[in-house]
């Protein structure tokens, strides 16, 4: 096998404009691309700053409803900071910095209610 890596991922959102806003603006994501697909559909990509995996925001695939994503794992050199952050621009983040023995996380949703995880590792999981 010669995969090499995750490129992309669609996740699925009600509305592109929210979420595009909300992946650019609230989580400080990169705006890829933001083109017309066609009459009814746009691509909107966008990713973390410097990743190579971006994500497409995605409306068009009925088995895949809005807020169905959950358990997205990005991580954090400061997550502290981040939560602070967060929070200061609207993002509930109800049960606060939790600790593991992998190293300390939050949880939250985008507007759709796809659930994200926010970690700082500060040890590889058994098996990783």
């Amino acid at each position: 096998m010669t995969i090499s890596q995750v490129q992309l991922f669609s996740l699925p959102v009600t509305d592109q404009d929210r979420a595009r806003d909300f992946y650019v603006d609230t989580l400080g994501f990169e705006l890829v691309a933001d083109t017309a697909m066609g009459p009814d559909q746009r691509w909107v990509q966008v990713r973390p700053p410097g990743s190579v995996t971006s994500v497409t925001l995605v409306t068009w695939f009925p088995t895949m409803p809005a807020g169905a994503l959950k358990g997205i794992v990005l991580e954090s050199d400061d997550l502290d900071g981040d939560v602070t952050v967060l929070r200061t621009r609207g993002v509930v983040i109800d049960a606060g910095i939790q600790e593991a023995p992998w190293g300390r996380f939050v949880t939250f949703d985008d507007p759709d209610g796809n659930g994200f995880v926010l970690q700082t590792t500060t040890a590889v999981p058994a098996g990783g």
